[in-house]
């Protein structure tokens, strides 16, 4: 029993020290993080016809744009998100990101490497101390193979909080490409409303380039009864080539956006193409805006925002480490020899060892990168707090929007079905002689401008619902966010068989599986 004792002393101080370095190892010197909260309204300011505020009553995740019923929308929105090269690069950043973080865990874990020389080497006749009578070969071989570790016991959390940091800055760099995506998306479908709008509007241009050039006619018949002065036919005249000017400005425009939904969805303008379409068959679709509440969940800028923020709070757990000692514990064996007998005990050599370095003085280096840290956070924070203030501003932005253009629609409806009648009376009279063309040239004016102003608000509404769709995440959800430990792209022991290619898990195709945003 007494020669026992001797090593149960010896393992009860093991022990201890074993419990000391897993109690330094779990010193976490960051603060504790908890996200601000903000008192939010019980509901939207605004009232739109497409409100639907209800608990859990979200837009429906999904590709929101096939609501607007236009198959070739439909179509130009999956080519974006296949080929469009500014989403590709947010997504290679976030590929990036991931990587960043995977650098960061390494270090927890220890690193071992394997080296081995073969030297000949000469030493000089003449060198100094050496005696001249010394039977010592002035040549010989050296072959030595060794193993080597090294190990950074994480006593202060610095290098997991620098891990933390890294795998929170990858979650905001996923948040960010869906918010990118969607950014893409609403402006494509902005973009291709805007292209219909304007086929509509060409529409009405021909149209009253016809009915224009009737009444041309009409003046010249007039004329040659001479029931009608030339001044009537001249009006009419100007009246038709200032129609046909501004119908050639709607199709320079038409074909400027065409050029920028070619980009968008990335292909080659000069070989890309929007059939012409008289009538625009899009629809606006409804649009449940959920609670205020759940808007934070929603929307991939604030939760990439939100991500920075937790992430600069971890930063300030590295900066406080560096104020603590940093250890390392290190070791080297191995063998080394004259000749190639290196697997024997003879040859073999090892060293086992510890540092420890402590910074004295710096001139304020230390206390510089622990406020810079807290000066981070607090940036964060305050665009944090920026991100939700903008949301809920483009939230009731569109919630205003889409009010005020359905009844601005109906009010148009009513204005062109006015215009019409009285282009209609005007003209009429002018036949009969009851009034000069002066009054029929007046009429037409109102008429074209009722018309081409009904079709801006149609546009106005459809773009309105694409603004109200993007503002509250466009069916994204907080829950597609990868976890922490999601983002990294593989584990320590996951070595690439081939060096030529990419780790299927960094690679483009690990995005829709890591951002569930469609």
């Amino acid at each position: 029993m007494r020669t026992g004792s001797p090593l149960l002393a010896a393992g009860r101080r093991a022990g201890r020290a074993l419990a000391a370095l897993i109690g330094l190892s779990a010193c976490d010197l960051a603060p504790d993080y908890t996200p601000p909260q903000y008192v939010l309204p019980a509901d939207y300011k605004g009232s739109g016809p497409f409100t639907v505020a209800q608990p859990r009553d979200n837009l429906p995740a999904g590709p929101w744009w096939e609501g607007f019923g236009d198959p070739l929308l439909n179509q130009l929105e999956q080519q974006l998100a296949a080929e469009n090269p500014d989403l590709a690069v947010f997504a290679e950043e976030y590929i990036q990101a991931r990587d960043l973080a995977a650098e960061a865990r390494s270090q927890l874990f220890p690193q071992i490497g394997v080296s081995g020389s073969v030297t000949e080497n000469k030493q000089s006749r003449n060198r100094l101390f050496r005696n001249p009578k010394s039977t010592v070969p002035l040549v010989e071989p050296s072959a030595v193979i060794q193993a080597t570790a090294t190990w950074e016991p994480d006593f202060w959390s610095s290098i997991r909080n620098s891990t933390k940091a890294q795998k929170r800055q990858a979650q905001a760099s996923a948040a960010a490409l869906a918010a990118a995506k969607l950014s893409l998306q609403a402006e494509l479908a902005g973009d291709y409303i805007s292209l219909r709008g304007l086929d509509s509007q060409d529409a009405v241009y021909r149209a009253a380039i016809s009915y224009y050039e009737k009444a041309v006619d009409i003046t010249k018949q007039r004329l040659q009864g001479r029931i009608a002065s030339a001044l009537d036919v001249a009006r009419s005249q100007t009246q038709l080539a200032q129609t046909q000017a501004l119908e050639s400005g709607i199709l320079a425009s038409r074909a400027l956006l065409e050029h920028a939904i070619a980009v968008i969805v990335g292909t080659n303008p000069s070989s890309f193409s929007i059939p012409v379409a008289d009538q625009t068959h899009l629809t606006a679709p409804a649009v449940p805006v959920g609670l205020p509440s759940q808007l934070l969940e929603r929307r991939p800028d604030v939760a990439a925002a939100e991500r920075q923020m937790a992430a600069a709070n971890a930063g300030i757990g590295v900066s406080r480490a560096a104020f603590y000692p940093n250890i390392t514990i290190s070791a080297l064996a191995g063998f080394q020899d004259t000749g190639f007998n290196l697997a024997s005990l003879p040859n073999s050599l090892w060293t086992v060892g510890a540092s420890a370095v402590m910074p004295l003085f710096e001139g304020g280096l230390r206390r510089a990168e622990l406020q810079r840290s807290w000066s981070a956070y607090a940036q964060t924070r305050d665009s944090y707090r920026a991100t939700v203030l903008r949301a809920f501003q483009e939230v009731e932005d569109g919630l205003a929007s889409t009010r005020h253009l359905q009844d601005q629609m109906q009010q148009q409806a009513a204005a062109v079905a006015q215009a019409d009648q009285a282009q209609k009376l005007t003209l009429q009279l002018y036949v009969g002689g009851l009034t000069n063309y002066l009054d029929v040239v007046v009429a037409q004016e109102t008429a074209l401008t009722a018309r081409i102003v009904e079709v801006q608000v149609q546009v106005s509404r459809l773009q309105a619902s694409v603004t109200l769709i993007s503002a509250v995440g466009g069916g994204w959800s907080a829950t597609d966010l990868p976890g922490e430990d999601q983002v990294l792209p593989f584990g320590p022991l996951d070595y690439p068989k081939n060096l030529d290619q990419p780790h299927p898990d960094v690679g483009p195709d690990v995005i829709p599986a890591a951002v569930k945003q469609p």
